[in-house]
C-alpha cells in the first residue's frame, strides 16, 4: 500500500504519518506549509519525520490542495492505494474573521481530492470531521444520528459539507469514504492556536489566562495517540454497506470542565494561572461529548489516556521544545 496523509505537517497528520511509518507502510506525506501558525513547527514536525523509524518510506511533496493538476500528477506517480485526508483550514475563530479560507481549502480542496481518489480508485478514503458540526445540540452526548443541520461556525459549515460530498461520490462512485469527528485533540506537537498552547505559554510567561464563557466550558478532549489509535483502525476497515459511507465520533468520552483542565495544567508547570474571565465567544459552545459507541463495537477502539496523563506528557514536549 501506499498511503497518502495531507496536512502530514499538521498536528494530527504529523502523529498519523509516524504512526503509519513505524508499522512498515509507505506513506507520502502531503501540505502546503501555509502560514496559518508557526510554520517553523510544521517543518520541525517534518524534520522529527525525517529522523524517525520508517523514514526511508516516506516522501514530503510540498502541495496545495487547491492544486488540481498537481493532485492527478501525484496520485498517478505514486499509485495512491488509501488516502488520509487532514488538510484543512482549522479554527473555529478565525473561520468568523476569514470565512473565505475555508470555502478555498475545505470545500473547493476537498473536491479535488474526492475527484482524485474517484479518478484514479483508492481502496479508502477516511477524512477529518469535526465535532462542530454538532453546533448547540442540547441532547449529550453528541450521537452521529444526531440532527447536525445548524451549525454555527463557517468551518463547521465546511465540514458538514465535506460529509455530504463524500456522501455523493460514495453513492455515484463507490468510493469508501469515512468521516471522522474529531473532539478536541491535544498533545505533544499541537497546534499553537489551540487551548493546550494557550495555556501552557500563558502560566509559562505569568501572564493572564483567558477563560471565555467564564470557564464554564466542558471539552472532550482527546489526546493525540487515541485519536491516531481511532484513524489506523479505521483506515484499515473500509466501510462495507451500501454505499460505502460512514461517520463516526473519536472522543474520550469523558467531557472534564475547563476550569479542572486548568487546575492540571497548573499541577504540570507547577504554576498558578492568573485567570481573566471574558463572555462566550461567537461560534462558541460550552460542551461537547463524544458517543463513541459505533468505534467501540466496529473497530474495538477504546480511549486510554487519562487528562493527568496526556497533560503531562504535553507539558513534557513543551518544557523541551520550547527550552521552558
Amino acid at each position: 500500500m501506499t498511503i497518502l496523509v495531507t496536512g502530514c505537517a499538521g498536528f494530527v497528520g504529523f502523529h498519523v504519518a509516524k504512526s503509519l511509518l513505524g508499522r512498515g507502510e509507505t506513506v507520502v506525506g502531503l501540505d502546503n506549509l501555509n502560514d496559518y501558525y508557526d510554520v517553523s513547527l510544521k517543518n520541525a514536525r517534518l524534520t522529527n519525520i525525517a529522523e524517525s523509524e520508517g523514514h526511508e518510506s516516506f516522501q514530503f511533496i510540498e502541495l496545495d490542495i487547491l492544486d488540481d493538476i498537481g493532485l492527478d500528477k501525484l496520485f498517478k506517480q505514486y499509485r495512491i492505494t488509501s488516502v488520509v485526508h487532514l488538510a484543512a483550514q482549522a479554527g473555529v475563530r478565525y473561520s468568523i474573521e476569514n470565512p473565505g479560507a475555508y470555502i478555498d481549502t475545505n470545500i473547493k480542496g476537498f473536491l479535488n481530492i474526492l475527484v482524485s481518489c474517484q479518478k484514479r480508485p483508492v481502496e479508502h478514503l477516511v477524512y477529518a470531521s469535526s465535532s462542530s458540526v454538532y453546533g448547540k445540540n442540547k441532547k449529550i452526548p453528541y450521537a452521529i444520528e444526531d440532527n447536525v443541520d445548524h451549525p454555527i461556525s463557517m468551518y463547521a459549515a465546511t465540514k458538514k459539507s465535506n460529509e455530504l460530498m463524500a456522501h455523493v461520490f460514495s453513492h455515484l462512485y463507490g468510493l469508501p469514504t469515512t468521516g471522522l469527528r474529531f473532539f478536541t485533540v491535544y498533545g505533544p506537537w499541537g497546534r499553537p492556536d489551540m487551548s493546550p498552547f494557550i495555556f501552557a505559554r500563558a502560566i509559562f510567561e505569568g501572564k493572564p489566562l483567558k477563560l471565555f464563557n467564564h470557564g464554564k466550558h466542558k471539552r472532550d478532549f482527546t489526546y493525540i495517540d487515541d485519536i491516531v489509535d481511532g484513524v489506523i483502525r479505521v483506515l484499515d476497515s473500509p466501510p462495507g454497506n451500501e454505499p460505502p459511507y460512514a461517520i463516526h465520533n473519536i472522543g474520550n468520552h469523558k467531557p472534564v470542565d475547563l476550569q479542572d483542565y486548568v487546575k492540571v495544567f497548573e499541577a504540570a508547570i507547577g504554576k498558578k494561572a492568573i485567570i481573566e474571565n471574558l463572555p462566550m465567544q461567537p461560534g462558541d459552545v460550552e460542551t461537547t461529548f463524544a458517543d463513541i459507541t459505533t468505534m467501540q463495537n466496529e473497530f474495538g477502539y477504546q480511549p486510554a489516556t487519562s487528562i493527568e496523563q496526556g497533560v503531562a506528557r504535553f507539558i513534557d514536549w513543551y518544557r523541551e521544545y520550547y527550552r521552558q
